[in-house]
């Protein structure tokens, strides 16, 4: 574990190679588990704020879920996430036709109709963010991102740099690259 700023770093982050493989998952992540993502209250007020604009986008069992309990719910340990459809499928997920899984909120974002990402929960996955710093979960669905992310020689602090940057600034990561190159060079 490395301490950045204020935030305990799991060394797995800089020591893991990870690459979302897409052409291979097609984006399960947003549709297996059960339990929805975890999203904070000030997300829920953005999401909140842009759910006109993608209910018609969402499933009509999305729309009923949303309706009922709204865009998030606290799970068994407390924790709040974002609601789900059939105990495992993001209310924000779509399928196209190809088997192809997306986010409604992602994709209005890269359209440019919203400003706000995705919950950063989503973001940074697979890192998690706790009280107790950030760790890497290692879930079975993601065997590709780890083939695809060896093949590559792309680290998960690489890989998920824009995400890093929108939640702990350019000043943290780039001290988060730092400590990658020397612990780098210690193992060497």
């Amino acid at each position: 574990m490395f301490i950045i700023g204020n935030t305990l770093v799991s060394l797995d982050i800089l020591e893991k190679e990870f690459c979302c493989d897409l052409n291979t998952c097609r984006g399960c992540c947003c549709i297996e588990g059960d339990a929805g993502a975890p999203i904070s209250e000030e997300e829920c007020k953005e999401v909140e704020k842009i759910l006109p604009l993608l209910l018609p986008e969402m499933t009509k069992e999305a729309r009923e879920v949303v309706e009922k309990q709204g865009i998030s719910y606290l799970d068994p340990s407390g924790e709040r996430v974002t609601s789900i459809v059939n105990d495992k499928d993001c209310v924000f997920a779509r399928t196209d036709h190809n088997g192809w899984c997306y986010c409604l909120i992602e994709k209005a974002y890269r359209a440019g109709k919203i400003a706000f990402p995705k919950p950063i929960s989503c973001h940074l996955y697979p890192i998690r963010e706790t009280t107790a710093g950030l760790n890497y979960h290692r879930w079975d669905i993601c065997h590709c991102a780890r083939v695809l992310g060896k093949k590559n020689k792309i680290k998960l602090y690489e890989f998920l740099k824009e995400p890093l940057i929108r939640r702990f600034g350019q000043e943290w990561y780039d001290e988060l690259c730092l400590t990658a190159t020397e612990w780098e060079k210690q193992r060497l």
